[in-house]
């Protein structure tokens, strides 16, 4: 058949069938080779990050997709877009008018991958543990609200949160709730390394080297009972190197699958072959943003961070980096999210010199201000790179600025980022769930996950609470907008871009169309082996 672009509708979850609650097979995937997909991101375990698979500690769209086979959840979001769904729960939902107490009942005869039952007393314990520990990662921070955690008997538990939280569900359904044994996990202690125990579809074999997790093995779970239904026996995860490495493996046909992260030019290339390989297109909540260690000398002066939002082209930027495989953003909650504004462009518009050295002078800032941009080079993908030096030729063309840029590969980068080492650095964002409250409180509220200096005193105290009292999302708009305007005054953050997202497949692979969802959750369940044509 010919290589060919698949283009998924951002409704393609209206579309899907409803999620079967049998946690088995339907036989496609029963017996033969395991499917092997390949990725580019890293798991390395260092010194500074010696657990990286723990729920507790675990925040990257990388490890959450490794979580998200082996660890379950109370709630699962759905195929494709809509609310999340009872998944280790029976049923769950807020029992008082002030979406202030949320109780779930388990399934029936739950158990662990190794046949131990699973209790109430075990999601009380899960919980308690991610909040105990308090992972410098910030992902405990997704379970503020939670005041305490009551169990009724074996099947039921009952969270009691300090405030109204209408995205509560959705927050069931992250890693950082994933219930585990205690056992194996210690309350107030990470466990190190790469060993996962849960309850999810799959059980994980680990392989290592030299502290890194070179490949996962992913075996279907016999114990499993969930809300999905699970297409193959077996899926061999494999890390690469660069893009470069895991497109070869493809053309070889050592993987089947290939996910994140393909070079833009990759993209282009699949999408005009001829071949046995299928690439699908899928809408995607992905952002790209700089952001601002605001205590920091260089970077201080509000002014400076206005100039610099003056002066950024985005669309410039994505023209020569991206293309059509991202599109300009001008403000932290994407396009298509409920609640979204262009706040950014709505205070600077079109780029200008002119307005951005009048920022600078008003504040008598002297020029050119000389700061770095900090990159990864290994997290999200090679065109980072690129896109950081086409950021500085725009800022130092402008005669305001003297920057330069630094990359460090991830498992530096992070330890130094949350330091404050950088005054100024590039970061990715991949959605907790889809909805405005992931792409705030993350980065706005107590606890946030850059560990940034900012603080908004409207914006944590009045504006994010207000926003999530409404179960109604469109009637948080209000709040939102507020909160994407202060941001846009402020510039704590700077947006750049959204993506779209991409996986591409032997065609003799099914279920591809549903293996990323729009927060680019890894459904490795969907794949299953048919015939080539």
């Amino acid at each position: 058949m010919n290589r060919k672009t698949l283009v998924l509708p951002a409704v393609v979850g209206l579309l899907a069938p409803a999620l079967a609650a049998c946690g088995g097979s339907d036989g496609s995937g029963d017996g033969g080779d395991a499917i092997v997909v390949g990725t580019t991101d890293r798991f390395v375990a260092t010194k500074d990050a010696p657990a990286p698979l723990d729920p507790a500690y675990a925040y990257d769209v990388g490890s959450w997709n490794v979580l998200r086979q082996t660890v379950q959840t109370l709630m699962v979001q759905p195929r494709g877009e809509g609310d999340p769904v009872p998944e280790a729960a029976e049923s769950c939902g807020f029992t008082d008018s002030g979406n202030e107490r949320y109780a779930c009942k388990l399934r029936p005869d739950l158990k662990f991958s190794n046949g131990d039952p699973i209790t109430a007393a075990d999601v009380k314990f899960s919980v308690d543990r991610a909040l105990a520990i308090q992972a410098d990662s910030g992902v405990f921070a997704l379970l503020s609200t939670v005041d305490t955690v009551e169990t009724k008997g074996d099947n039921e538990v009952i969270f009691h949160l300090k405030t109204a939280d209408a995205t509560f569900p959705y927050k069931l359904s992250t890693p950082v709730a994933g219930i585990v044994n205690p056992d194996n996990y210690k309350k107030n202690k990470l466990r190190d390394g790469f060993q996962v125990d849960g309850s999810g579809p799959y059980t994980l074999q680990a392989e290592e080297k030299d502290g890194e997790l070179v490949k996962a093995v992913f075996t279907r779970n016999p114990h499993y009972q969930g809300a999905l239904k699970v297409n193959n026996e077996k899926i061999d995860m494999v890390s690469y190197e660069d893009a470069d490495a895991m497109g070869d493996a493809l053309d070889k046909g050592d993987i089947d699958v290939m996910s994140r992260t393909m070079t833009p030019e990759q993209i282009n290339d699949l999408a005009a072959a001829d071949g046995d390989v299928d690439l699908v297109e899928m809408p995607g909540l992905e952002i790209r943003y700089l952001a601002f260690n605001t205590d920091a000398p260089t970077v201080r002066s509000k002014a400076v961070r206005q100039a610099m939002a003056q002066l950024v082209n985005r669309d410039e930027l994505v023209s020569a980096v991206y293309g059509s495989q991202a599109e300009p953003l001008y403000s932290l909650v994407p396009a298509s999210i409920t609640g979204h504004s262009n706040a950014f462009f709505n205070k600077y518009g079109d780029p200008s010199v002119a307005k951005a050295k009048a920022l600078l002078e008003d504040a008598g800032v002297t020029t050119p201000v000389k700061l770095t941009l900090h990159y990864t080079t290994d997290h999200y993908g090679a065109a980072t790179k690129k896109e950081f030096e086409q950021l500085r030729e725009q800022l130092n063309g402008s005669g305001l600025f003297d920057v330069g840029v630094e990359g460090a590969p991830w498992d530096t980068f992070v330890p130094a980022e949350r330091s404050g080492a950088y005054d100024v650095f590039g970061m990715g964002w991949f959605p907790d769930f889809p909805d405005a409250d992931s792409f705030v409180a993350p980065f706005l509220d107590k606890d946030n996950f850059l560990k940034s200096p900012y603080a908004n005193s409207e914006i944590r105290n009045t504006l994010i609470p207000e926003s999530r009292r409404e179960a109604d999302r469109l009637a948080a708009s209000d709040s939102l907008n507020q909160i994407q305007d202060i941001v846009a005054e402020d510039v704590p953050v700077l947006p750049l871009w959204q993506g779209k997202q991409y996986v591409a497949a032997h065609d003799d692979i099914t279920g591809v169309a549903y293996a990323l969802n729009s927060s680019s959750t890894l459904q490795l369940w969907e794949l299953g082996r048919g015939v080539s044509g």
